[in-house]
């Protein structure tokens, strides 16, 4: 599996010939799967759920793929394997939306979908905030809100690296770079704070950044 980890989705020109590249073919010729679970733990997810498929809240869902599905995290237990498996080995990118990073967490296991990712050798995985997050080993407590059963920051731990997302926001006063830093100080690994025109591509492996924009890498 190939990963576009973003702060904000595809935003500019940089991060959309990496997410080309990481395709093979262009977006036009790709059938793409939207995960809006993460958006469910936040206080009005209903509605941005919403937002983020018809594409009115972030650059994922609307970039003229040649087909779109959504891939509901939370009602997967409740069906059969046989009806969504083989519609997610058969796409060629999952869109990760953000939102809240333990929950999302919490339901790529319980769902199933995380044990299927070893598997998933074709697949590009395209994560927005905490569709990134949740890719790594920790997030830190500072960003734990929805807590899992057990506690804790763990996430999936695909890569070996942290994120810290949406430095210098508007909005969010906290998420300054100084502020990185001593998040940063808390994590047992490097990580990256990345802003809304940054994002990083993963192949085999091999860690590149894709920044029209600030970002920094933070070692322990």
């Amino acid at each position: 599996m190939r990963l576009l980890l973003t702060d904000s989705g595809i935003t500019n020109a940089s991060i959309h010939d990496a997410l080309v590249d990481l395709l093979g073919k262009p977006v036009a010729e790709s059938s793409a799967l939207v995960v809006p679970t993460a958006l469910h733990a936040q206080k009005g997810g209903a509605v941005l759920a919403a937002r983020a498929i018809s594409g009115d809240l972030a650059p994922m869902a609307q970039l003229g793929w040649k087909s779109l599905g959504v891939l509901e995290l939370t009602a997967l237990p409740s069906i059969g394997e046989e009806l969504w498996v083989p519609m997610v080995r058969e796409a060629d990118v999952l869109l990760v939306e953000g939102g809240d990073p333990m929950f999302l967490c919490h339901w790529m296991r319980e769902s199933g979908l995380a044990d299927l990712f070893p598997t998933l050798d074709n697949m590009v995985y395209v994560g927005l905030s905490a569709g990134s997050m949740v890719m790594t080993p920790r997030i830190g407590e500072d960003f734990v809100r929805w807590s899992p059963p057990g506690g804790g920051d763990r996430t999936l731990g695909v890569v070996d690296f942290a994120i810290f997302p949406h430095v210098d926001s508007p909005g969010m006063a906290t998420n300054t770079m100084a502020h990185a830093e001593k998040w940063a100080a808390t994590m047992p690994m490097r990580a990256y704070a990345i802003d809304s025109e940054t994002a990083i591509k993963v192949t085999d492996g091999d860690v590149e950044v894709i920044s029209e924009g600030n970002w920094r890498l933070l070692n322990p």
